[in-house]
Order: structure tokens, then C-alpha cells, then sequence
């Protein structure tokens, strides 16, 4: 939409509409009434006298209330919402307004919302929609992206490549490998993302649940809220609680999600320097402009925009991580506005993955590069020789190699050939040095 203040529901939009599913007004909504109708129907299953005639041929038609919610029921919320001005309370007074079309009598109605307060249903909404958010839509595009690194770390595993420490040519490597590299990192924090419990705080107005204990002190009140949240929503209950949730596992998984970001950033500047080492060419598609002033440009804008978008997230990560965990005694309302904007880091991570994923599938392997790179560095060899020479007791190898390599003269390959000539080792010992090469020399 061009009238957009933000690029997510702006320029990139197609990127991230399946997101507006779980991160939403409209998806807040849903999420707030399917804990409310999915509470109600919970205490039907209590021994409360007043509920004990409740018909539950009812409870399809209670579930159909978030299941199949429109975009005009949920203005009516927000229109309930301007007299209240309360979000949560709309939601209750939606609720019970459905609640009469169904025939559903007054003392019924009463057990909408009891003995809760307006954090319980936010804490369990919103870590509900984040965990299917996670799973749904970020886990399968990062999978994506990891599933292609792992192909070519594969396809490109026996690619010599110079490697460069310090941005200088260094001990040879292999390509695939270095792919590799991103691989297991990637991995290992996705594993660490996923061990991330989504945790809900259910307990009323400061987490004692005071007003059911009050109303019905026999029962086992948090036994129930424990079964409620971890049983029927599938979240972990934290208890004991102040009127919030402490946010300390939502502070986690954006934490993860932003060490993730951080090993894509340097994967994405890593592959733009080999394209501008020309290690990579990129696919050419017909129509596309890479500068509006200079026509033989390709640049490697997919792997910039991603670097970008993921420092976006990156940034409301460490906001998030950082400001959520903090409340004021029992509870500020600092948290509630911040909550809103738990889509934004994932929407701005889901568009660098996108684009990180279409600039991967854009490379051209340009191996005759690498190759030629290799021949120009003969002098990175050095290392394998006075390694071997060390190994031959030869009387200050490194010193004799450093000599020879640091001259400020070019080392080529007959250079290093007529050195070995020199040096007084066996001629088994000299086969051994001259069959290193920059091309060869990648270790295991």
C-alpha cells in the first residue's frame, strides 16, 4: 500500500502477509477471543454449580467464534472498543454479544472473563500467536535458506579457494567448506532457538488468583490454570507471577533469533566480498537495471537488502530482549505497547530471508577465478614447507621462509621450486615440498 508508514506493510508486503495471520489487530483479536471462549469452555469441565447446565452442544459453535472471525466482526470490536476503551474488555462484551444470539442466559454469560484480568489474557494471547508464528512461517523460511547452504557446501566441498585472514591471502581453503561453517552455526541457534519455551502467566489481577479462590475456595485453582495453559493452548505456565508475565523467555527467543541474524549478516557481507573478488558472477534476469546510471552494473543488492532487514530486526531484538523483562513493582504498562510490536523483528527477518534466498539462488561459481587467485599466491605455501621443514629438525625454518616471503618481490610457483632446490634436506624431502601447491594445500 503506497499509503504505508512502514516498508512491511508497505514495499514488502508479499514478502510478510501470511504474518498479519498471527501478528495483527485483526490477529490479536482472534488470538484474545479463542483464550477467552477456550477458558470458558475449561471451567464448564469445573465442579461450579452455576455452569453445571450449560448445554455443551454449544461449544463448536463457542469455538467458531475465533475459528471463522471476519475482518467485519472484528471492527465490531474495535467499535466496542471505542466506548470501553478497553481492548481486552471488548473482547468480553464481543463475546457475551455473541453469546445472546445463541441463547445463552445471563448467569452463564457471567463466567466470561472470571476472576481474570485483562494480563491473562494478553499473556497467553501473544505468546500463543509468537510460538505459531515461529513455527509456521520463520522456521520453515530459515530451513529454506539453511537447506540451500547445506547444497552447496556439498556441490563446492573439493573447490580450492584462497582464504584471506586479515584481508590479506591466507592458508588455502575449500569453498564448500566454508559454507559449511554457516551451516553448523546456523544450526546450532536454531537448535538453541527451539529449545525456547513460550511461556504464558496466568493467575489473575497479581498472579495469586485471589478472586477464584475467593469465589470457590475448594478447588485447586492453580492446578487448573496450569492445566489450562500448558494442556489446552500448549504454552509453559510461569509461576509464580506479578500481574505479568516476566518475559524472560520471550526475551530469550529474541536473543536467539537475533544471534541468528548476526551469523546471516556476516554471511551476507562474506558473500558480497567473493562477488566483488569476482569469485561469484550473478545471474542475469531480462529487464532488471543494476544502476540507473551505469548499464554494466549487477550488484548484489538481494545479499544488501538482507544485510539490512536483518540489522532491523536485530535492532528491535535487542529493544525487546532488553526493555520487556522490566516492570515497575507488579505491573507498568510499559510492556503492553512495547507487545505490539513482537511481528516487527520476525517481519523484518522473514524479508532479509527472502532476499537472502534469492540472492543464493542468483550465484554463479566463477571457478576459474579462484584458480586464477591461487597461482597469483604461491607464497601461502610457505607454511606447509617450513611445517615439514620443523618436522626435518632444519635450523630456523620459519626465519628461512619468512626471508624468502617477505622480500616485497612477487612468490611464484618457480620461485618456491628453485628455493626447495636450495635447501639441504633429501631429495625425497624436496618431492614432498614441490608437491604443494596453493591448489592442494586445504587440509582436511
Amino acid at each position: 500500500m503506497l499509503t504505508s508508514i512502514t516498508p512491511i506493510d508497505g514495499r514488502y508486503y508479499s514478502k510478510v502477509e501470511n504474518l498479519s495471520e498471527y501478528y495483527s489487530e485483526f490477529a490479536l483479536i482472534r488470538y484474545r477471543i479463542r483464550v477467552e471462549v477456550e477458558y470458558f469452555i475449561a471451567l464448564c469441565s469445573m465442579p461450579l454449580p452455576q455452569l453445571e447446565d450449560f448445554d455443551r452442544s454449544l461449544f463448536d459453535r463457542l469455538r467458531e467464534l475465533y475459528r471463522d472471525i471476519t475482518p467485519e466482526e472484528a471492527r465490531r470490536v474495535k467499535d466496542i472498543e471505542k466506548v470501553t476503551n478497553h481492548d481486552v474488555k471488548a473482547i468480553e462484551y464481543y463475546i457475551k454479544e455473541q453469546m445472546d444470539l445463541l441463547g445463552i442466559p445471563e448467569r452463564h454469560k457471567n463466567f466470561v472473563h472470571f476472576g481474570l484480568t485483562s494480563q491473562d489474557i494478553n499473556n497467553t494471547s501473544i505468546p500463543l500467536s509468537l510460538m505459531e508464528g515461529i513455527q509456521d512461517v520463520y522456521i520453515p523460511e530459515l530451513q529454506q535458506v539453511l537447506n540451500t547452504l547445506t547444497d552447496m557446501s556439498h556441490e563446492w566441498k573439493a573447490v580450492p579457494m584462497m582464504a584471506h585472514t586479515h584481508g590479506q591471502p591466507a592458508s588455502p581453503t575449500r569453498l564448500g567448506k566454508e559454507f559449511k561453517v554457516y551451516v553448523v552455526r546456523l544450526r546450532e541457534q536454531l537448535k538453541t532457538l527451539q529449545s525456547v519455551p513460550f511461556t504464558a502467566k496466568f493467575g489473575g489481577a497479581t498472579g495469586n488468583l485471589n478472586a477464584h479462590y475467593a469465589a470457590y475456595p475448594d478447588i485447586d485453582w492453580n492446578a487448573f490454570a496450569t492445566s489450562f495453559v500448558e494442556d489446552t493452548l500448549g504454552l509453559k505456565r510461569s509461576y509464580p507471577t506479578t500481574q505479568i508475565e516476566h518475559y524472560d523467555q520471550i526475551a530469550a527467543l529474541f536473543d536467539a533469533m537475533r544471534r541468528i541474524n548476526t551469523i546471516l549478516i556476516d554471511l551476507c557481507r562474506d558473500i558480497w566480498t567473493y562477488i566483488s573478488m569476482e569469485y561469484f558472477k550473478q545471474k542475469i534476469k531480462a529487464g532488471e537495471v543494476g544502476s540507473s546510471a551505469m548499464p554494466h552494473k549487477v550488484n548484489p543488492i538481494d545479499f544488501e537488502n538482507a544485510e539490512g532487514n536483518f540489522g532491523m530486526a536485530d535492532a528491535v531484538c535487542t529493544f525487546l530482549s532488553m526493555k520487556l523483562p522490566i516492570s515497575r513493582m507488579q505491573r507498568d504498562l510499559t510492556d503492553s505497547t512495547v507487545l505490539r510490536n513482537v511481528g516487527v523483528p520476525i517481519a523484518h527477518s522473514i524479508i532479509a530471508l527472502k532476499s537472502l534466498g534469492k540472492g543464493l539462488g542468483k550465484l554463479i561459481l566463477n571457478e576459474s577465478k579462484l584458480q586464477e587467485d591461487l597461482e597469483n599466491n604461491w607464497a601461502v605455501v610457505a607454511e606447509a614447507i617450513q611445517t615439514i621443514l620443523r618436522r626435518e629438525g632444519y635450523p630456523n625454518p620459519y626465519e628461512t621462509l619468512k626471508a624468502l616471503t617477505r622480500t616485497g618481490g612477487a612468490v611464484s610457483r618457480e620461485t618456491i621450486s628453485e628455493f626447495i632446490g636450495t635447501l639441504e634436506v633429501s631429495d625425497a624431502v624436496k618431492e614432498e615440498l614441490r608437491a604443494i601447491s596453493p591448489m592442494n594445500y586445504t587440509g582436511k
